[in-house]
């Protein structure tokens, strides 16, 4: 028998009623960081070619870097690289079949989350 009032009612959940859980925007933000470490490691690269060329040159992309918003920009880049390597250490031990219990799954969550601020907090310090 149709369905005579399928016109007033959305198709399916949308982001404005469903809200995703927090694994989902986690794992989101897991592809999303390794994209970014691309940049990152441009942004490595280029100091590299930077110094081969020579000492103008490399004195250039250092002050770029050494501004405010390379160190930002830096900064941001070395977290990702702590929230995806945790986040990496995560997926494998889910890959040996572990750690699926709901419970334990959030509590990973945030230790995640937080270990990727400590761990890069504890880079910051130590490169200063």
């Amino acid at each position: 028998m149709a369905d005579v009032n399928r016109g007033n009612r959305p198709l399916s959940p949308h982001l404005q009623i469903y809200r995703l859980p927090m694994t989902a925007r986690l794992s989101i933000l897991h592809r999303i960081t390794g994209a970014g470490l691309t940049l990152g490691a441009l942004l490595v690269v280029w100091q590299f070619i930077a110094a081969a060329i020579g000492p103008g040159y490399s004195a250039f992309v250092d002050g770029l870097l050494s501004s405010i918003l390379g160190q930002l920009i830096l900064i941001v880049s070395l977290w990702a690289l702590s929230y995806h390597a945790l986040n990496g250490i995560r997926h494998l031990w889910w890959d040996m079949g572990k750690g699926f219990d709901l419970d334990f799954t959030e509590k990973a969550n945030y230790v995640v989350l937080g270990g990727s601020v400590v761990l890069t907090l504890i880079f910051i310090l130590a490169i200063w």
